[in-house]
Order: structure tokens, then sequence, then C-alpha cells
């Protein structure tokens, strides 16, 4: 068993479900010194309070839109420990989004600030420590949606294309300071953001396989990959296609449901279900 000295130091946003749950507990299991980003504390504290070193676990309950408490975090976690050898900005949201309503206006805005405007915010504390040291990883979770613009979905698609694109802009500035940019475009991964999508997924992977692939990838310092391998093959050719058969293959593909669509579901199964056990 690896001594807490020579542990590695991993520091992880959105880890309190899905994909970051996923990596938290993968990276604990390898016995690494955890800083855990979450909005909610009490997630947090009941999944540090589940891993097997959980002294070695400190949690920070915050929006990782709020920048200047990201950087709090992420100073708490170096004065601990130093500069950590990895940190994976995971943090994400995925709404349905119709450009003609204006009260979609805001999701927009709150997935783009979540999924690419939090990634530079996450990583900006640690870029310093990490070139004056000559080591290190900064990972950023992208998207297979980000490859090309799918219907109903431009503000996920576009807020992952941007921090790709950032990313790859990221990882040849600090290519000359040995500081290693790994980009993890996941597709389809059975978590909590993925149950709610009412159409076929094909090629599902499971959290914790995607957790063992991911930190394999990272420890290869591999500049970027897709998990699974076969939705590689569907991004590349994706990417590929003219983009007049692009428009008509996807013109009828199915649309991850509004938040407005939701609700409106929910309300209807509620007053459905009290129309049926309410005899009034």
């Amino acid at each position: 068993m690896a001594t807490h000295t020579a542990s590695p130091k991993v520091f992880i946003t959105g880890a309190s479900s899905g994909l970051g749950e996923a990596l938290t507990r993968h990276y604990a299991a390898e016995g690494a010194i955890l800083g855990l980003v979450g909005r909610r504390g009490d997630k947090l504290a009941d999944l540090a309070a589940t891993l097997p070193h959980p002294h070695a676990v400190h949690c920070y309950a915050l929006d990782v839109r709020d920048a200047v408490a990201l950087r709090a975090a992420a100073e708490d976690f170096m004065s601990r420990h130093g500069t950590p050898d990895i940190v994976i900005a995971n943090a994400g949201i995925s709404h349905g989004v119709n450009t003609e309503d204006p009260a979609d206006l805001p999701h927009f805005a709150s997935v783009m600030d979540t999924n690419w405007m939090a990634m530079v915010a996450t990583f900006s504390p640690f870029v310093g420590p990490m070139r004056a040291v000559k080591r290190g990883a900064l990972v950023g979770i992208g998207s297979v949606a980000g490859v090309r613009g799918l219907p109903g979905h431009g503000a996920y698609s576009a807020s992952k294309a941007a921090a790709m694109t950032y990313l790859e802009s990221l990882r040849v500035e600090l290519r000359a300071d040995k500081v290693a940019v790994v980009t993890i475009a996941p597709g389809y991964i059975r978590t909590p953001m993925t149950d709610g999508n009412p159409f076929p997924m094909p090629f599902l992977m499971d959290a914790g396989k995607f957790a063992r692939k991911a930190a394999s990838a990272i420890a290869r310092r591999k500049r970027f990959v897709v998990l699974p391998w076969q939705m590689g093959v569907v991004a590349c050719l994706l990417k590929c296609l003219p983009r007049w058969l692009y428009d008509m293959a996807f013109a009828k593909a199915p649309r991850k449901p509004r938040m407005a669509d939701r609700q409106k579901a929910a309300d209807d199964t509620q007053a459905a279900s009290k129309t049926d056990t309410d005899p009034s």
C-alpha cells in the first residue's frame, strides 16, 4: 500500500455524481489524496465517508461558476498538499434548448458557463504551480456531442466544442513546460445525466469502466481520447460528413427534452396520478 506522501494528488470538479463520482472512486482506490468539488456538501460528505481513506479527502461545496470560490478551494488544497498531479475539470450540465423561446436563454448561458468557462476557472489556479514544477496533468471532459452541432442540443454541443478547442489551445501553450493537457470525450456513459435521454444510446458504457479507461489515458498523457472507442469511430465519421449530408441525416434526430417540457411532463404525470387515485 502506498503511503500518503507517495500518493497521487487529484483535484476533481463535479465529483459528487456521474463521471466525477466514478473517477473519485477510482482514484480513491489507488490511495490518492483528493480534493473534491461539488455543489452539494451533503452529497460530497456522504461520498467521502464511503471511500477507503476518508481522512485523505478534502471536500469543497461550491458552484463551479463561482470562480472566486473555486480559486479559494484550489489554493486551500495546494496549501495542504502542494501542487496536484492531476486536475480534472469534469463538472458539466446538459439541457435541451430552443433558440426561439426566450425562456431558454438562461439555460444556454448556464450550460456554457458550467461546461466551458468553469473549466478555465478550474485550471487557472493550477497552471502557474504546475509550470513551476514542470509536471502535472490538466484533464478536461469534452464530449462526442461537441464534434457536430446536434439538433436540440445547441447549448451542450456548443459548450463542449468550445471546451475541446480551448483544451487544444492550452495543450500547445503548456507543451514546453512539461504540463500535459488531456481531452477526454465521452460518448454515452450510464450516469444521471443520460438516464433521462428518451432515445437509443449506442455503445452505452458503465461509469466505472469509463473511469478506469480515462485514468489509464491520463496516466499515459494521451492528448485526446474518445470513450468508448466505438464512439471515436462515430465521431470521425460525423466530422467527415459533408454539411448537406449531415443536415439531411440529422434533421429528424431525437432531441433531448427541454426543461420546460420535462416539467410539463412531470406535472401531467402528477395530475394523471391524482385523477387515478382521487375519486373526487
